[in-house]
């Protein structure tokens, strides 16, 4: 990165930055192991689940919310199949890179 300021607009505010070569290298999209297994990205309160065990899925479709940080992040599926396994309810506390249900 170069050490020339980044101008920002925030709110009604502007703002003068400094990219980071750390900012540079960070990675854009959390990585996936497997996409039909669906883990926690972030500890957090599972606030609904919108599939059951035998649901059939689509890449894109609903699975569930996680809230953390009093932000509400949708988990969509990355792939088609069967939801196989369900391993959260509604209200549960998870923790990072717990396993949140299991698509076949």
């Amino acid at each position: 990165m170069n050490d020339e300021f980044k101008d920002l607009f925030v709110d009604g505010s502007n703002y003068k930055t400094k990219l980071t070569r750390k900012f540079g290298l960070r990675k854009i999209k959390p990585e996936v192991d497997d996409p039909k297994i669906i883990k926690a990205f972030i500890p957090g309160l599972i606030k609904a689940v919108y599939v059951k065990e035998g649901d059939s899925v689509r890449r894109g479709d609903k699975l569930l919310v996680l809230e953390a940080m009093k932000m509400e992040n949708q988990i969509l599926s990355a792939t088609k199949g069967t939801v196989k396994k369900i391993n959260v309810e509604a209200g549960k506390v998870v923790v990072k890179g717990e396993i949140l249900l299991e698509i076949e």
